[in-house]
């Protein structure tokens, strides 16, 4: 398993997507993968990867949110339980990746 955080250098969502992202992968006891970070500089970058926004976050190659392409470089907005955020919860994660275990 791949796992992939995809985002631009400047992002104030990142580390929280960071974090989420790990937790989410011990609590469905998949320890031993690690969240690899990549940052997005350019749009030829956004488009050889699939950048959905900033952050995005991918599975083997595959957006765990798949939306709308953005054009360019830009943040990305998810719906939650509470409203719009920068990043998905945890729990919203560990349903996207449950799915691909």
């Amino acid at each position: 398993m791949k796992v992939q955080l995809l985002h631009l250098d400047d992002c104030p969502n990142t580390a929280d997507a960071e974090a989420r992202t790990r937790r989410a992968l011990d609590t469905l006891a998949v320890t031993d993968v690690p969240v690899e970070s990549v940052t997005i500089r350019t749009e030829a970058e956004a488009t050889s990867n699939r950048f959905g926004g900033s952050p995005t976050i991918q599975v083997n190659e595959a957006d765990l949110f798949p939306a709308t392409p953005v054009r360019g470089l830009a943040c990305q907005i998810y719906a939650t339980e509470k409203g719009f955020a920068g990043a998905p919860t945890q729990e919203q994660l560990e349903e996207a990746m449950r799915d691909r275990l």
